[in-house]
């Protein structure tokens, strides 16, 4: 199976247990990676410099960690979309990053689809993963991730099953309730209604991570500029607290239903 993500770190915070959970029952996992998160702001303040508005090396610094939380979550491959640094971080929307030669979102749709169909060529993968069209909340590099791999799915011809990574509102909902009730939180818990979600009515798959919960959060504190862990939750530079539910969920946009409501690859015949 292979990820389709957009920086380093996303692959963590959204289907880090997902990842986990598979290599560790012996699937052949593959993370792609679209760029080099650039454009992150950073939390420790030692590593402030990094920044684009200052030495402009987070990209590689991230490369290191991005291979720490790999380490953690045990999976087989990683690719950089053509090749680390082709394509860079563009920014939230409306950003000066956005019109960086580089940026991701004003690269060649097709050349970015052919370097992805060259990794679905060499790997082959049956299941792959990326984000809905929204980009879960709307960073331009997810959104083109989502249409880059929707197109290279329908292009390659092999790919059984296509999902999307999102996250529940019952779930979110349940875990900043918990994280309201617990003192040794040290960041601000969100409304509900401050986190991107997606209703549980539209989701297909729920896939139970609860035994690679420590393989996740070992993967988050990787991307140490990025990320803070606290008790049962992380939070970003924004200091928000984010809960980490014992499942992650996904909607199946391409393939075969049976047997997929709690797993990516079930009922799927041998090829």
């Amino acid at each position: 199976m292979l990820f389709v993500h957009a920086h380093p770190d996303d692959e963590s915070i959204t289907t880090g247990g997902t990842i986990a959970r598979y290599a560790s029952e012996g699937a052949h996992v593959a993370v792609v990676t679209c760029t080099l998160g650039e454009e992150g702001e950073i939390i420790p303040p030692e590593l402030d410099q990094l920044g684009s508005w200052a030495g402009d090396q987070l990209g590689g610094y991230r490369i290191a960690e991005l291979a720490e939380a790999g380490a953690a979550l045990g999976w087989a491959e990683h690719r950089f979309l053509g090749g680390a640094g082709r394509w860079r971080d563009s920014g939230m929307a409306g950003t000066q990053a956005n019109e960086h030669p580089r940026a991701f979102v004003r690269g060649c749709f097709d050349e970015q689809v052919g370097q992805l169909l060259s990794v679905f060529e060499e790997l082959r993968p049956e299941v792959v993963v990326t984000y809905d069209a929204v980009g879960g909340y709307g960073h331009p590099d997810h959104i083109r991730a989502h249409e880059i791999t929707t197109a290279a799915v329908r292009l390659a011809g092999g790919v059984r099953r296509l999902f999307h990574t999102v996250s529940s509102a019952e779930a979110t909902a349940r875990g900043l309730a918990d994280l309201r009730r617990d003192e040794k939180v040290p960041f601000r818990v969100p409304s509900d209604e401050e986190l991107p979600v997606t209703p549980d009515a539209d989701i297909t798959t729920r896939v139970d991570i609860a035994a690679h919960r420590k393989a996740k959060f070992a993967a988050l504190r990787a991307h140490r500029t990025q990320v803070t862990v606290g008790p049962d939750c992380f939070a970003l530079s924004n200091g928000i607290a984010q809960p980490v539910p014992h499942t992650e969920f996904f909607v199946l946009v391409h393939g075969p239903s049976e047997g997929a409501e709690t797993d990516l690859l079930g009922g799927l015949p041998p090829c």
